[in-house]
């Protein structure tokens, strides 16, 4: 391939002249929306299950919702050849990433790829450490639109200076990549990484498990609850092009369907970036329709970009409200018991008042109509005391809408 002929004074060149560098801007002035291959897949990874699924997105519904990234997790490395340049594994990706690229292109979507900081990947492939500007100019030349970059095997790194190295790379290879920093919030990147990537991890791995914890003796991956704990005091820093990610979603990977309508509806409030993990070849009716509900992402995609805060909690249950573009209001009622739980809220009697975004809901003086957005059904307005029983590990989410 003539691009691997690059000589090493270029690649110094490019080096040298990146100080001014910046990451592409408007890639993601929402969250992205996309799928990726490791909650389900791990390692086993090919070309075949790549092309399929970007069929899958477009057939079942997905594209029209506004997914458009299919990205590839670890593990589809070969070696580097004789000048450090990566190589797609023969075996799995015989048709090349340049084609696969192509492919998926071809559908309206985008192709994602991963790599990590450090000299080798979470899965002992060849990692991205010396090889920067290399495998930036390979992505582009390949066509890749997204890259997620992981945190293993980064002994004696600064995470914050080793993200930059590869966003100056990604820039100076020239082609807009959206740049997922995978550091688990381990050096607090939500501090430091809005100019660096467009979005990054602020906890380690998720698990399908709605309340529990994963102890893997040297590390912990996490239920749903628990990453949702650790989101507190994060939303001052998230906004349009820069988000904090709660991980990639678990619906459709073993929990139950009401466990995987909360789940997503609290991503979309999170203003996560909304990840399917699941292999969207094969999905229930019931999983296709929490993954398309096109009202529950327009809350995850407001042009606003404020992420919600919890407002109140009482006995398990939880109040979490998100201001929209509008002066609309998104609403999310959680049950974190396993038992269904009747719930009240007179909207009179609370001062629901966000001070970031200089926003209040005025209950007293503005009336809302209330739409159900699970069910699409307009279910009164705040003149009267909400009054309804959500179901166990189940949520209540309402668009709040002034009258007119």
């Amino acid at each position: 391939m003539k691009t691997y002929h690059l000589t090493y004074a270029f690649l110094l060149a490019l080096a040298a002249n990146s100080a001014f560098a910046q990451k592409f801007e408007g890639l993601a002035r929402t969250p992205q929306l996309g799928w990726n291959s490791w909650n389900k897949f791990g390692c086993n990874v090919n070309e075949q299950m790549i092309r399929e699924t970007a069929d899958a997105m477009v057939s079942s519904g997905m594209k029209d919702a506004g997914y458009q990234y299919v990205n590839i997790d670890d593990c589809w490395h070969g070696a580097r050849d004789e000048r450090g340049f990566i190589h797609p594994n023969k075996e799995h990706f015989p048709s090349g990433m340049k084609a696969l690229a192509d492919y998926v292109h071809s559908k309206g979507l985008k192709l994602g790829i991963y790599s990590d900081a450090g000299w080798k990947t979470c899965g002992g492939k060849p990692g991205s450490r010396g090889y920067e500007y290399q495998d930036a100019l390979t992505y582009a030349q390949w066509g890749i639109d997204y890259l997620k970059y992981d945190w293993c095997d980064t002994n004696g790194l600064k995470a914050e200076g080793a993200y930059l190295t590869m966003r100056e790379a990604l820039r100076k290879a020239g082609r807009p990549v959206l740049f997922s920093l995978c550091e688990w919030g381990d050096n607090k990147p939500w501090e430091w990484a809005k100019d660096v990537g467009h979005s990054w991890r602020t906890t380690g791995d998720i698990t399908p498990c709605f309340d529990c914890i994963e102890d893997h003796g040297t590390w912990k991956s996490w239920g749903v609850l628990y990453i949702l704990d650790k989101q507190d005091g994060l939303r001052v820093h998230a906004g349009p092009d820069h988000w904090n990610d709660a991980d990639m979603m678990e619906v459709g990977n073993a929990m139950t369907v009401n466990e995987d309508r909360a789940h997503f509806s609290l991503w979309a409030m999170l203003t996560s970036p909304l990840i399917a993990g699941n292999d969207i070849r094969n999905m229930s009716k019931e999983t296709t329709a929490i993954l398309t509900n096109k009202s529950v992402i327009a809350v995850n995609q407001d042009a606003l970009g404020v992420q919600a805060f919890r407002y109140a909690a009482r006995d398990g249950i939880e109040y979490w409200f998100k201001p929209l573009a509008g002066n609309d209001w998104a609403m999310l009622v959680l049950n974190r018991n396993k038992d269904p739980r009747k719930v009240s809220f007179d909207w009179k009697a609370e001062n629901v008042d966000d001070d970031l975004s200089k926003r209040a809901a005025a209950f007293g003086s503005t009336s809302y109509k209330l739409r159900n957005l699970w069910n699409g059904r307009f279910v009164g307005n705040t003149g009267k005391a909400l009054a309804i029983e959500v179901p166990g590990h189940d949520v209540l989410m309402l668009r709040l809408s002034p009258s007119s």
